[in-house]
């Protein structure tokens, strides 16, 4: 019985081990595909708001790209790029749209294991 529950103990501390590994904050995951298009409809952009956000979004994806390569400060790059990016959102897009963004940019970011502080 004895030998029992410590196997089971063994079993249940390995496999929360191995579920907590799993989610660990990571930045090696970027892999800077952001799809304008999509964004474009959700967020319902004008033809001008459409190529503003495209640069942006082209920008944001070399910063974020520079900052994940980056062995030293990646921390501050990627708090860079990330506020860097919200920041020209801002001026781009009305409250409304700049609302949504930031939820989508912060599930996304989120989603891909970077915490940004």
């Amino acid at each position: 019985m004895k030998r029992l529950v410590m196997t089971w103990m063994a079993a249940c501390c390995l496999s929360a081990a191995t579920f907590a590994a799993g989610n660990q904050p990571t930045t090696e995951k970027w892999e800077g595909a952001v799809n304008v298009n999509k964004l474009s409809k959700y967020l319902k952009l004008t033809a001008a708001q459409h190529d503003e956000v495209a640069n942006i979004c082209e920008y944001f994806n070399e910063q974020m790209g520079r900052a994940t390569r980056s062995s030293k400060n990646q921390e501050k790059l990627i708090h860079n790029a990330v506020y860097g990016n919200l920041k020209l959102m801002k001026n781009t897009l009305d409250a409304k749209q700049y609302a949504a963004y930031a939820k989508v940019l912060n599930v996304t970011l989120k989603n891909k294991g970077i915490e940004v502080k």
